[in-house]
C-alpha cells in the first residue's frame, strides 16, 4: 500500500475533515467507516471514498444523528429522509419535555417552593393527555353538575375542553399547573359553585341580577373607563355609573354576586383557561372588578340610609 499516494493517514485526513484523529479512529472501530489498507507499519490508510463517507457522517454527526442512525443509512438503505423523520419526531419529544421542565422551575422559582410541592408540580406537569381529561372532567361534574341550568347549556358545558395542545408553549404548560392545582382544590370548587349558583339562570327564569357582571363584558369595561378618568368609586360619578349599569336591580343582590365571584377567584380561573387554550382572552379584570365592588357596597349602604333614616334626639329625622 506504500506505493500509493492517494491515500491518507488518519492525521491528514482529520486535518481535511476538521475532525480529530481520536474520533476517526472512534468511528472506525464501530464500522461507521472502513480504512482502505493499512501501511507497511500497520497503520489505517484512507481513500477518498472514505473522506467522502467522513463528510457525509460529520453532517448528519452535526444534525444530531447517532452513529446507530448513520449504520442504519449506509448499512440497511434507509433513506435520508426516513430517519430524518424519526429525528424530527424524537426532537419534537425533546422540545416538549423541556418546555415542561422550564415552566416546572419558573413556577418553582417564582413560589419559592418546597421540594413537596415541586414534586407535585412536576407530576402535574407530567400527566398524560387521558389524566389532564379527567381532572377536568371532575371538576365540572362536581361544579356545574349541581346547578339547577338549562339542559342545552349543561351539555356545552359538559363538551367545552380545557387541555393543552399536542405542541404547548411554555406559558400554556405553566397556566396548567396552576389551573390543575386550582380545580383539585376543594374549597375552590365550593365557593366557585356558590359564585355560579348565584349567577347562573334556572330553566324559564330570569338571569340574577349580578350575572351582568360576568357575562357581560360591558359592565368590566364602563369600569375601566371610570377609572381612567380617575373617578373614585365612591364619587357621584361613580353612583350615576352604577345606576346606568343596573338601574333598578337589587343592588343588595348584585354585590353578593360580585362578591361571591370574587371570593371564589372567578376572574382567576377565566384567566388561566384562556392561557392553557392558547386564546388572547380579555385581561385580568381583578382591579375593576375590586373597584366596582366598592362602589356597589357604597351604593347599598346609601340606599340602606334612605330607607331607614337615623333619628335625633328631639325626633326629627336627619
Amino acid at each position: 500500500m506504500d506505493e500509493r499516494t492517494d491515500l491518507l493517514t488518519i492525521g491528514q485526513l482529520a486535518r481535511r475533515a476538521g475532525l480529530s484523529a481520536r474520533t476517526l479512529r472512534f468511528w472506525s472501530d464501530e464500522g461507521v467507516i472502513t480504512p482502505a489498507g493499512r501501511s507497511a507499519g500497520g497503520y489505517r490508510l484512507y481513500d477518498a471514498a472514505c473522506a467522502a463517507r467522513v463528510e457525509f457522517i460529520r453532517s448528519l454527526r452535526e444534525l444530531g444523528f447517532g452513529l446507530d442512525d448513520v449504520r442504519r443509512l449506509l448499512e440497511r438503505g434507509e433513506t435520508v429522509a426516513e430517519v430524518a423523520a424519526t429525528h424530527v419526531a424524537a426532537i419534537d419529544a425533546q422540545i416538549r419535555a423541556l418546555k415542561v421542565r422550564r415552566a416546572v422551575l419558573s413556577i418553582v422559582s417564582k413560589r419559592r417552593s418546597t421540594l413537596e410541592e415541586t414534586a407535585l408540580m412536576n407530576r402535574l406537569a407530567r400527566l398524560s393527555t387521558a389524566e389532564r381529561v379527567q381532572i377536568i372532567d371532575d371538576f365540572k361534574a362536581d361544579v356545574f353538575g349541581r346547578l339547577d341550568i338549562d339542559p342545552a347549556l349543561r351539555e356545552r358545558v359538559r363538551d367545552l375542553r380545557i387541555d393543552l395542545p399536542e405542541d404547548p408553549t411554555s406559558d400554556q404548560v405553566d397556566a396548567w399547573i396552576e389551573l390543575a392545582e386550582l380545580v383539585q382544590d376543594a374549597d375552590f370548587r365550593a365557593r366557585l359553585g356558590t359564585f355560579f349558583t348565584l349567577n347562573t339562570a334556572a330553566p324559564g327564569k330570569e338571569a340574577p341580577p349580578g350575572g351582568t357582571i360576568w357575562w357581560a363584558r360591558q359592565v368590566v369595561n364602563t369600569v375601566a373607563q371610570a377609572r381612567e378618568k380617575g373617578i373614585g368609586p365612591g364619587d357621584s360619578a361613580a353612583a350615576e355609573s352604577i345606576s346606568a349599569m343596573f338601574g333598578d336591580a337589587d343592588l343588595t343582590a348584585v354585590l353578593a354576586s360580585l362578591e361571591a365571584g370574587i371570593d371564589a377567584g372567578a376572574e382567576r380561573y377565566r384567566v388561566l383557561v384562556s392561557r392553557v387554550r392558547g386564546r388572547k382572552g380579555a385581561p385580568d379584570a381583578t382591579d375593576e372588578l375590586r373597584w366596582l365592588e366598592t362602589a356597589l357596597r357604597i351604593a347599598v349602604e346609601g340606599q340602606a340610609a334612605r330607607h331607614n333614616p337615623v333619628s335625633t334626639p328631639s325626633g326629627e329625622a336627619r
